[in-house]
């Protein structure tokens, strides 16, 4: 008991700023409101709130494989990577290729899910 005190009093901004985010999402979706407001909402909420640093802490605490995953993740690669991805998309949709940048955004999830489970996989194995 005295280890979950702990850990909501250490943690305390970052899970009310999770809560807010799935709060803007739900209001966003309910009330049709503009995806760019939202997401440039939540980012603010999220960088404030320190929430994605502790997600990747979160994810640490899994025994064995957490500490790998949060190690991958938290790679410059694994950021150029999606930091490249990011502005691709916004050039293309520009450009009025918004249908490919969906696929594009599809494969590239699908390729750094995949390094990532290759990672872990292979430092267990």
């Amino acid at each position: 008991m005295i280890r979950v005190r702990q850990f909501l009093r250490n943690y305390r901004v970052a899970i009310s700023a999770w809560l807010l985010i799935i709060v803007l999402i739900y209001a966003g979706l309910s009330y049709r409101i503009d995806n760019s407001v939202v997401a440039l909402s939540v980012l603010a909420v999220g960088i404030l709130g320190q929430a994605f640093g502790a997600l990747v802490a979160w994810i640490g605490l899994v025994p064995l494989v957490g500490p790998m995953v949060a190690h991958f993740l938290s790679l410059p690669f694994i950021w150029l990577l999606n930091g490249v991805g990011y502005l691709v998309s916004a050039v293309a949709i520009r450009r009025g290729y918004s249908k490919d940048v969906l696929n594009y955004r599809i494969i590239t999830v699908t390729l750094l899910f995949g390094i990532t489970f290759g990672y872990v996989l292979g430092k267990v194995l």
